[in-house]
């Protein structure tokens, strides 16, 4: 029998940041609902919507959160990483000044979220080639710099997209699946299922982004 939207082993909250215009609403429409809104306006505050898939034979499912990527909302959304274990850094490739914001983007992880974050650079927009004006080779330099993933996608036809959040989410999980095996080695009491899982900060030390790299 299949699984309803509110069965599932574990629940994960994502967020979306990134500059304004990237496409961070569309990549949340196109994964959630399979739709994209070439009129989408920019997000006010922050805006959630959630899915669930299949991973490793458990229902794993996301609430993903879109916030702004204006100046003047930051105050707002800031408040918005807590209890987020994993984060989707979006930048447009066809704009350079997107990516160059990356680093502080990351900067503002650092200083608001959970040290051991799951991150991953995205660079959307990618249908549009032949106003490219970030490599991909440049993605790929940043993402090895912070030790984060990267995945360039496309909203407008979809490419990618599935593969960028699910990967995300396959990572996470395989962390909070091993933070649960290792609460069980210690004899405490952990049920994983309908469960927002934390990530252990004693996992992931290693990935800790390092302030001094704004990540």
């Amino acid at each position: 029998m299949a699984r309803t939207d509110d069965e599932y082993d574990y629940l994960f909250k994502v967020v979306l940041i990134g500059d304004s215009g990237v496409g961070k609403s569309n990549l949340l429409s196109r994964f959630t609902r399979n739709e994209f809104n070439l009129e989408s306006k920019s997000t006010i505050g922050v805006e959630f919507a959630t899915r669930s898939i299949q991973t490793e034979g458990k229902t794993i499912k996301a609430q993903i959160w879109d916030t702004a990527g204006q100046e003047r909302y930051r105050a707002i959304t800031s408040a918005y990483y807590r209890g987020a274990v994993g984060a989707l850094l979006v930048y447009d490739i066809t704009k350079r000044l997107t990516f160059e914001g990356i680093e502080r983007w990351l900067k503002e992880l650092t200083d608001n979220a959970d040290p051991n974050i799951v991150i991953a650079l995205v660079g959307n927009k990618a249908d549009l080639q032949h106003l490219r004006a970030v490599s991909a080779d440049d993605g790929t330099a940043l993402s090895a710099k912070h030790r984060v993933s990267f995945i360039e996608t496309s909203a407008l036809d979809g490419s990618n997209v599935e593969e960028a959040f699910t990967r995300i989410l396959t990572e996470i999980y395989r962390i909070a699946s091993s933070k649960t095996l290792d609460d069980k080695g210690t004899g405490e009491q952990f049920n994983p299922s309908s469960q927002t899982i934390q990530i252990n900060q004693n996992t992931a030390e290693d990935n800790k982004p390092k302030s001094s790299k704004c990540c």
